[in-house]
């Protein structure tokens, strides 16, 4: 099926918006009237620049308050629609969207609604254009998709078709199985919008909170495979009212919409074979079996540093690659590589991050069957020559331009420690850590679905709740993915004062701010890096304190946790033990973690006591970093 966005749907002018549209694989666009009316481009020169970007106007839209209405409303609507459809024909298309009526004169009635559709029919045939009829989920009389086809059933005109838009239908809690018995020839356009699940007036819940499929918690895969159902093979298109969109990276938003439709497509075929989807054939999502490795880009200079903190964390080198200065960290279960290449990728990301997380390796089942789902998904490949004898390894730039590499057991890609690296031999020391429990990215706010949806859809995965993370300086939003062997914490910055948006700022866009080890016992961990000078946080007696009222802990325990500043946290579960080091200056740092029984989390409602540790350890807001 084709592809289409909603111009309403990305920030910026409608130039800047085709341009985005353009690159980011559409096959249309719909033009919202507002952003036609705010250019200074006639009809017939916006109708050339679409056409000019390779693209299609697939719907004009919207027009409003046109059925039922008693006279002199009614002549009105009608000049005003004869009206549009000249337009249409200047712009150079033939579909038009009617949204149901709110106008206070209104009138109810299926019979007299359908009356006078068939009567625009009739008007719109003249002119050559159809006309699709929405219901939208606060209309006055019409706000059930069931209602909008009865009408359109009974104007029985071939100009007048249905308009389907998944939030209406699914912002009311209708089956969306009902959509199945509507043939599909009388299905003129499909919207598709998702949203979080929020409890608010359905007008503002709309106009504000829409998001890309896949991105909300809407059953918009049960939509679409109804939709496909009917047998409909016309547009596909996004119509997203969302502030944070309006406000972000129009490529972005783009690019990101794209990839929500392919994905619906693939969950659609996935989930009901039997259904028709016009959509080439690629490998299913599968679980990340574990973190392989990753990866830091730094510089002679500072590698120092970075390797006295890995150092003090009880890593120590264990490899040297053959051909690229990239020395292995080991403890563990857990690879860190160390980059200093004067060139390449990771020379690019220094350059562009300070030290920084530049690459991580993910073991996966099928590792071209991986790239070639996310490459299916618009992920883009990476590529970086390799001298003879070495892996090449797939891989696709990931979140803020980092790059994941995807290895597997199946293939040589799993020998990669014996092929591209030279062992350095030395007893393991270690300080008890044994994985990677998790990956903390941060990034402006604004881009916080664009990054769930880039791992829900690439690998099987889930995603928690959002929750706020209060910090002294403003709010951040944090949400949780996990696949497999890998969980990632997502970390929007809504307010460059927190201590996540200073890390941007610091960084240039850096992603990781945070690794999380896995230890199989703090405490002994806690002991093992205070006798090699790890730099751990310090947390405050009022927190302890707290903690022991909270959760009525034995008082033993209390001091061993104040003692060793670790941070406590339990739900239905398990339990929950955290210990931090204090930030570097460019605001990354790391932590360790226990997780007892079955506890999910990640120690949320402890973030704020974190966030004001390590604030008293940074320098002051305002004070620059050099």
């Amino acid at each position: 099926m084709k592809t289409s966005i909603a111009t309403v749907s990305l920030s910026g002018t409608l130039t800047e918006k085709l341009a985005a549209i353009q690159a980011a694989g559409f096959d249309g666009i719909e033009i919202f009237e507002q952003d036609f009316i705010a250019s200074d481009f006639s009809p017939a020169e916006v109708g050339r620049m679409v056409r000019d970007h390779g693209l299609e106007i697939t719907l004009f839209q919207p027009f409003r308050d046109f059925e039922g209405l008693p006279e002199p409303h009614r002549s009105r609507a009608f000049a005003r629609a004869a009206r549009k459809f000249e337009l249409m024909n200047q712009l150079g298309t033939d579909l038009v969207l009617f949204c149901s009526s709110l106008h206070p004169a209104a009138m109810g009635g299926i019979d007299r609604m359908a009356d006078d559709f068939h009567a625009l029919g009739d008007l719109a045939a003249q002119h050559g254009v159809r006309v699709g009829y929405e219901a939208l989920c606060w209309g006055r009389y019409v706000n059930d998709h069931r209602d909008a086809w009865e009408v359109v059933r009974r104007a029985d005109h071939p100009n007048i078709g249905l308009i389907l838009d998944s939030f209406h239908t699914l912002g009311r809690k209708i089956d969306p199985d009902s959509i199945r018995s509507i043939p599909g020839d009388r299905i003129f356009f499909v919207q598709l919008a998702d949203a979080p699940a929020i409890e608010m007036d359905l007008l503002y819940w709309s106009r504000h909170f829409r998001n890309m499929p896949g991105e909300g918690d809407l059953d918009v895969p049960g939509f679409m495979r109804a939709v496909l159902a009917t047998g409909y093979d016309g547009w596909l298109s996004l119509e997203i009212f969302n502030d944070q969109f309006r406000s972000g990276l129009p490529r972005l938003v783009a690019l990101d919409g794209h990839r929500s439709l392919i994905a619906l497509q693939d969950r659609a075929r996935r989930a009901e074979p039997a259904l028709a989807v016009d959509l080439p054939a690629f490998p299913a999502p599968a679980p990340v079996e574990r973190i392989e490795f990753i990866e830091f880009a730094t510089s002679e200079a500072e590698a120092p540093d970075l390797t006295a903190l890995l150092t003090a964390t009880g890593f120590q080198p264990a490899g040297q690659h053959v051909s690229k200065p990239v020395t292995l960290w080991r403890q563990g279960g857990v690879n860190l590589l160390v980059n200093t290449d004067a060139a390449g990728f990771a020379r690019t990301s220094f350059l562009a991050h300070g030290t920084t997380v530049s690459e991580i390796g993910l073991t996966v089942p099928d590792a071209q069957a991986a790239f070639q789902r996310a490459t299916a998904l618009l992920a883009q490949p990476h590529q970086q020559p390799v001298e003879g004898g070495e892996l090449t390894i797939p891989a696709i730039r990931g979140v803020s331009g980092s790059v994941l590499r995807f290895l597997d057991g199946a293939s040589d890609l799993g020998r990669i420690w014996d092929v591209d690296f030279r062992t350095i031999a030395g007893a393991p020391i270690g300080a008890g850590i044994i994985g990677i429990d998790h990956i903390a990215q941060t990034m402006p706010y604004d881009e916080m679905l664009s990054s769930s949806l880039f791992y829900t859809e690439i690998f099987a995965g889930t995603k928690s709740p959002m929750v706020d993370v209060i910090d002294p300086d403003g709010l951040v939003r944090s949400q949780a993915v996990q696949s497999g062997g890998l969980r990632v914490t997502l970390n929007g910055a809504e307010a460059r004062r927190t201590l996540a948006g200073r890390f941007i700022e610091d960084s240039l866009g850096s992603s990781v701010q945070h690794i999380a080890f896995a230890s199989a016992d703090i405490f002994a961990t806690a002991a093992a890096l205070e006798s090699r000078g790890f730099p751990v946080l310090r947390i405050g007696a009022n927190y302890y304190d707290d903690l022991a009222a909270r959760f009525g802990l034995d008082a033993s325990l209390t001091e061993r946790l104040k003692r060793a500043n670790i941070m406590y946290d339990e739900d239905a579960g398990g339990q929950f033990f955290q210990l931090y080091s204090v930030p570097r200056k460019d605001g990354f740092f790391l932590e360790i973690v226990q997780r007892h029984g079955n506890y999910q989390g990640y120690g949320a409602p402890n973030a704020p006591f974190r966030i004001a540790a390590q604030k008293r350890t940074s320098r002051p807001a305002g004070m620059p970093s050099a």
